[in-house]
């Protein structure tokens, strides 16, 4: 265990990140605390002290007492960056809280690589919109060294990941330039169905088996909230939608119909640019399903296989075959789907580097419009990590060659980095890099991350965003639970009524 003491609040959650970025496998607890209510020091592996004083910050590393569990580093901390031993002293002014936090993180930063002899690709970013901070700055004027050189003072970034958040913030530029960020808006639509709940999944989503008789139930709740932002939005521009989950195509054809149907009666889309619907998992795919899809008009869909070793699909609880992969994809071409994602997961339990060039070779073969490269993130709420001792013999490694590689193989199909993001515990610290064919970008994918208009969202577990001129963005979400949802329908149309309200 990693024990952090705060002497008063401040960045728990900067430093609670940036330590679990070196110690993946570690608890971490931070807390503030008084000296004389510390905890005692023979239960522990490790303590780290931050004191904020009056114009400065001092962190100390302490070692645990006799009783300490035994384990690398169980004496504590390696004593670096001061000549006080294990004491690091450095000035700051408190009124500067963004200063003051970029500050305590390089500095820890370097106590935490002189420990473990490591260092992060991102440094000390621990957010998940790292592309925000290039673009901000190209905005301002700013050039690719003028950009290259504050990325590595402050954050301490790689070289590697500034380019490539560079590249993808100038693509972004392009792709936002077509957005009504004032008048228009994006609509989410959350089905949380899916065939069963994979082993790494912390999303909203319930296995349709239990909860096939109550569709019909959750659609007409859906068509209620639906209907309130019709009315709402009236006369405003939508320029994306997205059904997503969850899988919607667990619903039936006939339920896919009148769910898009109804958008189509219900909303003007003379200005939407993209109409995506994750297609998903392969054993939810029919060719009944996808031409629903095509008369309906979605230009956008998703065939996510994640891996296409099939001794990985079993062991993750993806109940389709990699021939169904390939033959669902084969089957939306033939059907006329022209801008088709794949998912894909780097770091699952037990994948080789072999067995990602396996995924990445068969996935050439199909030459997708996208490909979405996930760093996999264990999740609290994932059974991966809820029965974490149960697949302890399954390695999870993920590492910049594996990155390196889905980047060279992505750029062999011409496609090109245009949005990332990070998550909390992600496998060697990376991230999510999405990749596309000219022309094919995920518009509402590059929206949900930079966050410049607003974005709402229906349907269980769904968070609207509602963003404002000068940047400020609320929010607002749906309950969870599917019956909560049904039974509540009103309380969330309200909870609408209210963010939305001037």
């Amino acid at each position: 265990m990693i024990h952090v003491r705060l002497n008063s609040s401040g960045y728990e959650y900067d430093i609670h990140s940036l330590i679990k970025a070196f110690y993946s496998e570690e608890e971490v607890k931070v807390r503030v605390c008084a000296p004389a209510d510390e905890p005692e020091g023979e239960a522990l592996a490790r303590i780290l002290k931050i004191d904020y004083l009056n114009d400065h910050i001092r962190i100390r590393t302490d070692k645990a007492g006799a009783g300490a569990q035994a384990g690398p580093n169980a004496a504590g901390f390696k004593e670096t960056g001061s000549d006080q031993g294990g004491v690091s002293e450095f000035p700051v002014d408190f009124s500067d809280r963004v200063e003051t936090k970029n500050r305590l993180k390089r500095h820890l930063y370097e106590l935490l690589s002189a420990d473990t002899g490591k260092t992060l690709p991102w440094g000390t970013l621990t957010g998940i919109r790292p592309v925000k901070l290039p673009m901000k700055l190209l905005e301002e004027g700013k050039s690719r060294e003028e950009i290259f050189d504050f990325m590595r003072r402050t954050y301490l970034t790689s070289e590697e990941k500034t380019g490539l958040a560079m590249d993808i913030a100038q693509r972004e530029r392009a792709i936002l330039g077509r957005i009504d960020y004032v008048n228009g808006y994006s609509l989410y639509i959350g089905i949380p169905f899916c065939p069963t709940t994979c082993l790494y999944c912390s999303f909203t989503s319930f296995p349709l088996s239990a909860w096939r008789e109550r569709v019909d139930a959750c659609l007409d709740a859906l068509e209620r909230e639906l209907l309130f932002v019709a009315d709402r939005f009236a006369g405003r521009s939508l320029n994306a939608v997205y059904i997503g989950g969850g899988t919607p195509t667990t619903l039936e054809p006939s339920q896919l119909e009148r769910l898009i149907s109804f958008i189509k009666r219900r909303f003007d889309l003379s200005h939407c640019l993209e109409f995506t619907v994750e297609a998903g998992r392969p054993d939810s795919i029919t060719e009944e399903k996808l031409a629903v899809l095509r008369e309906q008009g979605v230009t956008r869909i998703s065939i996510n296989p994640q891996t296409m070793n099939q001794k990985t699909l079993d062991l993750i609880g993806r109940r389709h075959t990699v021939e169904q992969t390939t033959e669902s994809f084969w089957l939306a071409r033939e059907m006329g789907f022209d801008n088709i994602n794949m998912d894909l997961i780097m770091g699952l339990p037990g994948e080789t580097l072999d067995d990602v060039r396996n995924t990445l070779s068969r996935i050439r073969e199909l030459k997708p419009d996208n490909l979405t490269v996930h760093s996999l993130a264990l999740k609290r709420a994932a059974r991966l990590n809820l029965e974490r001792e149960a697949y302890r013999e399954f390695q999870m490694v993920n590492t910049q060659e594996h990155m390196d590689l889905a980047a060279a193989r992505a750029d062999e199909m011409g496609l090109l980095p245009y949005y990332l993001y990070r998550q909390k515990s992600m496998a060697g610290n990376l991230e999510n890099v999405g990749y596309a064919a000219p022309g094919k970008a995920g518009i509402y994918n590059v929206l949900i991350m930079e966050e410049v208009q607003t974005i709402i969202a229906v349907g269980a577990g769904s968070i609207s965003k509602r963003v404002y001129p000068d940047g400020l963005i609320k929010r607002c979400e749906n309950v969870k639970d599917v019956s909560q949802y049904i039974e509540r329908i009103g309380e969330m149309i309200e909870r609408k009524r209210v963010l939305l309200e001037d």
